[in-house]
C-alpha cells in the first residue's frame, strides 16, 4: 500500500538524521586538526590516473566502511579504492556543523556529495556520493551498537577486537563532550523526566536510559568523517581514485568461481580493467544500495530475475536484493518562541531493548527552510526556532527489496521499496513512539516552548500533524504513523549474512569476493550506524591481516 507521506515535512526529516551531531562543548578528547589531510597526497581523479595491472585488494566504495578498511589493509598490502564521488574537504556545506543540512537540500543528480531519491514507498531518502560516504553528509552523532546487534548480526565478532576497532576510530575522529546547549539540555531533562531512565550522562555505549553521545564534529564545528581515517594508511601502499564508477566485477573463467578484478569508468567515459593478485580480494563497500546493485549487474543474484533482464547468471543467489529494511521514523515538529543556537543532536533516549529510540534536534529559521513551510514567511524573524522530536522503530519486521532499473548502466540507481508498516508489529512499535512523545510534551522541561494563548494558558504550535488525542484509538495511531512516516537513513540489508555472505562477510560460493558494509546487517545497530560501520571496516581489515600473517 502506498504510504501517505507529508513531503512538506521532509526537511524536518533531515534534521532527525540530525540525530547526529551537535554542539561546541567541553572536549575530553580532540580529534585530528582540520588541516590534517595527508590522505589527499594519494587521492587521484580517475581521468588522471592510470591503474597498475594488479593490486592485492580492490575496494569498491571509499565510504564509511571503505576508508577504515583500506587504511588498515594498506599496512601490509597494496590497495586500490574506487569511489564514485569526489572529495569534499573544501566544500563548506560538508565541512561545518552549522551547514549540515545543506548537502541534502542542495543535492543534484550529477556530482553533489549527497544523492537524493524517493523509495517506491514515497519516502524521501539520501545516499552519500563522496569520499567518506554517509559520514560526510550526516549530522555526526556517534554511538556504539547495542548488544542485540552483536548477538544477532551473524558476523564472526571477537569482543576484544571489536573494542580495539572502535577505539581506533574514536581516537582519530570522535569528540567526547559533556556540556549541552539549551535545546539539547532541555531534551536530556525531558527524556529523563518522561521516564527514559536512568540518566547516563556522556557514554559511547548504547545502554538503556538517556545519554549524551559522541560526535564527529569537533568543538569548532568542523567535521571529521571517515575520510580522515585514510590518514592512518601507509601512503606507499594505497591508491584512492575518485569519480571512478565500477560497472561490474570480473570473474574467473575456470573453476572454482572467483572474483579476479573489476571494470570501471571515469567521468569522460574511458573504461579500465584492474585485477587482484593471488590471495587478494575484491571487497564491496558500496553501501546498502550500491553493493547489492553491483552484485546483480555482475550476474550474482536470483537466476530467474537476472535471466529476465538478460544478465548472464554467474552464480544463483536468491537473496541478493530481497530483505532490505529501513527503520521508520515518526515524530512531531514544533515552532517554538525561543531563539535556539544548537543546530543538531547530542542526546538519545533508549527506552528498553527493542523499544523506541528517541532523539530531537532544533534549527534556527534559516532561509533554506522557509520555502518549504509556507506560513513561516509571515511570522516575524525574531525569537523563533523549529524543534523536531522523533522516535525510531528499532527492529522493524517489515522488509522490502531492491530491483534494477537498468540491466547495463550502473549509474542509474536501482529502485528500493521497504514496505514500511506492512507488518502490524511495526505499527505497534510506532504506537510506543507516540506514547513516549506524549509523555515528553507533558513534562515541565517543555513548558517554555509553548506559546501563550488569549485565555492565559499556553500550548504547542505544531508544524504538520499533532499527536492523536486518544492514544487508545488504534486507527488514529496508525493514521498518525503513516502520515508522519520518514526515515532515519539507517538502510540495511540486501546482502545478508548466512544468505549472501558468510560469517566473515565472504560471498558464499565465490572466492576472493567479500562485502563489508551495512548491506550485510539483519538489523540496524540500535542507533546511528556510522560508528558500527566504521568499526566493521577496521575490524575486518585487521582480521584479514591477522589471517594472512598466520597462513
Amino acid at each position: 500500500m502506498k504510504m501517505r507521506v507529508n513531503h512538506q515535512l521532509f526537511v524536518f526529516i533531515f534534521l532527525i538524521f540530525c540525530l547526529t551531531r551537535q554542539l561546541k562543548v567541553l572536549c575530553l578528547l580532540q580529534p585530528n586538526s582540520p588541516s590534517d589531510e595527508s590522505y589527499v597526497a594519494f587521492v587521484n581523479e580517475a581521468t588522471d590516473y592510470t591503474p597498475e595491472h594488479e593490486y592485492d585488494y580492490i575496494i569498491v566504495g571509499g565510504g564509511t566502511a571503505g576508508c577504515p578498511l583500506a587504511a588498515t589493509l594498506s599496512e601490509k598490502f597494496s590497495v586500490l579504492v574506487l569511489e564514485r564521488g569526489g572529495v569534499a574537504n573544501l566544500d563548506q556545506n560538508i565541512a561545518y556543523e552549522n551547514r549540515s543540512l545543506n548537502p541534502i537540500l542542495t543535492a543534484n543528480f550529477d556530482d553533489s556529495p549527497a544523492q537524493n531519491f524517493f523509495s517506491e514507498d514515497g519516502v524521501f531518502n539520501t545516499r552519500g556520493r563522496v569520499l567518506g560516504g554517509g559520514s560526510m553528509i550526516n549530522f555526526g552523532f556517534y554511538s556504539r551498537a547495542d548488544e542485540y546487534f552483536y548477538e544477532n548480526s551473524g558476523i564472526e565478532l571477537d569482543g576484544r577486537a571489536v573494542e580495539n576497532a572502535y577505539e581506533w576510530v574514536e581516537n582519530s575522529i570522535v569528540t567526547r563532550t559533556a556540556y549541552l546547549r539549551k535545546w539539547q539540555n532541555s531534551t536530556y531533562n525531558a527524556f529523563v523526566e518522561a521516564g527514559i531512565s536512568p540518566a547516563n550522562g556522556f557514554v559511547l555505549d548504547h545502554i538503556q536510559g538517556t545519554k549524551i553521545g559522541g560526535s564527529t564534529f569537533d568543538d569548532s564545528g568542523r567535521r571529521h568523517g571517515a575520510v580522515e581515517l585514510l590518514n592512518k594508511a601507509n601512503p606507499k601502499n594505497i591508491h584512492v581514485v575518485v569519480r571512478a564508477v565500477v560497472d561490474r566485477i570480473i570473474f574467473s573463467t575456470s573453476s572454482p568461481l572467483a572474483a579476479i578484478g573489476v571494470k570501471y569508468h571515469d567521468s569522460q567515459g574511458k573504461y579500465y580493467d584492474v585485477k587482484i593478485r593471488t590471495n587478494g580480494e575484491v571487497i564491496l563497500s558500496a553501501g546498502s544500495i550500491g553493493s547489492p546493485q553491483l552484485l546483480l549487474l555482475s550476474g550474482i543474484g536470483p537466476s530467474a530475475y537476472l535471466s529476465s533482464l538478460n544478465i548472464p547468471v554467474v552464480r544463483d543467489h536468491p537473496f541478493v536484493g530481497p530483505l532490505m529494511a529501513d527503520n521508520p521514523r515518526n515524530g512531531i515538529n514544533l515552532l517554538v518562541p525561543v531563539r535556539l543556537t544548537d543546530a543538531g543532536v547530542r542526546v538519545a533516549g533508549i527506552t528498553k531493548s527493542g523499544g523506541p529510540y528517541m532523539e530531537s534536534t532544533s534549527i534556527p529559521r534559516i532561509s533554506s527552510i522557509i520555502p518549504f513551510i509556507p506560513f513561516l514567511d509571515k511570522l516575524p524573524n525574531v525569537d523563533l526556532s523549529i524543534v523536531v522530536i522523533g522516535g525510531k522503530v528499532t527492529r522493524p519486521v517489515s522488509t522490502g527489496s531492491l530491483n534494477l532499473k537498468s540491466s547495463t548502466d550502473v549509474t542509474i540507481s536501482p529502485s528500493v521499496k521497504f514496505n514500511y508498516y506492512s507488518n502490524k508489529e511495526d505499527i505497534r512499535q510506532c504506537g510506543q513512539i507516540v506514547e513516549e512523545l506524549r509523555k515528553i510534551l507533558d513534562i515541565k522541561a517543555m513548558e517554555e516552548y509553548k506559546f501563550p494563548d488569549i485565555l492565559g494558558g499556553s500550548s504547542f504550535r505544531f508544524i504538520g500533524p499533532s499527536l492523536p488525542e486518544d492514544l487508545s484509538d488504534e486507527g488514529s495511531i496508525e493514521t498518525f504513523c503513516r502520515e508522519t512516516l520518514s526515515t532515519f537513513w539507517h538502510i540495511h540489508g540486501g546482502c545478508l549474512v548466512n544468505k549472501v555472505v558468510d560469517s566473515n562477510l565472504k560471498v558464499i560460493g565465490v572466492d576472493s569476493l567479500r562485502v563489508v558494509d551495512a548491506s550485510t546487517f539483519f538489523n540496524s545497530p540500535g542507533t546511528n550506524p556510522q560508528a558500527t560501520v566504521m568499526m566493521l571496516g577496521r575490524y575486518i581489515g585487521t582480521k584479514i591481516l591477522n589471517e594472512r600473517a598466520a597462513s
